[in-house]
């Protein structure tokens, strides 16, 4: 990829629901290439936030809708935008609970106005929830008891807490936090995926380096980590 003579340092912000991946991959780039990765992991409403003050990274990686409004909002450099992975929402519960019944659409929307709390995050997931709440019809009823926690914070936290009673995010940012159950990704009758793709910002002083890095991120090397984080590659 490169040499060290002409090792570059590649500041990324980055999507939270990546961070475990990318923390695996991070290192073998790193090694291979002679660049250095400078990360920043934030939630999706602190990523806009960071856009929206100038604030200069050399790759972007957000859900795909973000990184093609950075791109219309003169951002992102048009035509380096690669999909990186995909997520489904995921379902957990705080460690030896009953495990509720999600098996299907019904079979979920019976659990959550059975459940005493629900909790959901900022991110695509979280917004992603709420129109499901409508879809379903039970928005009334599940809003005294609905609990948001705060941009770049993992649901898996309050669940392990006993804050919530279950909770939804990212699937990779449930399947591996400690003190609760994950039961699993949404029903396939209401699943939703959602595609973090990467993007070299225009005002990116590295641009060789991060197209190199997000080459990397999309290389078949990089489906194992993907994957151990309960994702899939692109």
């Amino acid at each position: 990829m490169s040499s060290a003579a002409s090792a570059a340092e590649i500041k990324v912000l980055a999507s939270g629901a990546t961070k475990e991946a990318c923390l695996d991959l991070i290192p073998a780039f790193e090694k291979i290439s002679g660049h250095k990765v400078v990360a920043t992991w934030a939630g999706t409403v602190d990523i806009k936030k960071r856009m929206a003050a100038g604030d200069v990274y050399d790759v972007v990686v957000v859900a795909a809708p973000e990184i093609d409004a950075f791109t219309k909002q003169g951002k992102i450099v048009e035509g380096t935008q690669a999909n990186l992975m995909k997520s489904s929402i995921g379902v957990a519960v705080r460690a030896g609970a009953t495990k509720p019944d999600i098996g299907s659409g019904e079979a979920l929307k019976k659990t959550l106005l059975a459940a005493k709390s629900v909790g959901y995050s900022t991110g695509p997931s979280g917004v992603y929830m709420q129109t499901l709440f409508d879809r379903m019809g039970i928005t009334e009823q599940v809003k005294p008891k609905l609990r948001q926690v705060p941009p770049g914070e993992r649901i898996g936290t309050v669940i392990a807490k006993g804050e919530v009673e279950i909770g939804f995010q990212q699937v990779s940012e449930l399947i591996h936090e400690p003190g609760i159950d994950y039961l699993g990704p949404l029903p396939a009758d209401v699943n939703k995926v959602t595609v973090f793709t990467a993007g070299i910002h225009t005002g990116s002083r590295e641009a060789a380096a991060a197209r190199a890095f997000i080459q990397y991120l999309t290389s078949p090397a990089a489906a194992p980590a993907i994957k151990h984080h309960g994702m899939e590659p692109g």
